[in-house]
Parts: C-alpha cells; structure tokens; sequence
C-alpha cells in the first residue's frame, strides 16, 4: 500500500532512470546497414487513368442490386 501512496515519487524516478540510460547509450555507433538485397527497376513514366463519368442515381443504385 505504500508504493500507492507514492506513485508520484515512483513515476519521477522512472523518468530519471529512462533519462540517464538514453545519455548512457547516446555515444554507441549503429552496425552498419546491410547492403539492400533487391534491386530497383529504371525510372519509367507513372501511368495515370483518369476516369470521367458520371455518378449513378439512387434509382440506378437500386436497380444494379436488384
């Protein structure tokens, strides 16, 4: 029941902690990255389709699920 009582004293020295380890690993160098596996395609043209029609009425709507 004690620790309850002082949760806010128990949640500072989390933050404390969680803050000294991230400045106790700051200075560790990442292993290199592996060298990518697949290979991109060349750059080619994006294809765009542009589709212009009109929206169905409600009586069209209801007749396609019909």
């Amino acid at each position: 029941m004690n620790l309850i009582k002082n949760m806010e004293a128990v949640f500072v020295a989390i933050v404390i902690l969680a803050g000294i380890t991230t400045f106790a690993t700051a200075k560790v160098t990442p292993a290199p990255a592996p060298a990518p596996v697949a290979q991109t395609a060349p750059q080619q043209r994006m294809v765009t389709i542009t589709v212009s029609t009109k929206r169905l009425t409600a009586a069209q709507k209801a007749e396609l699920d019909s």
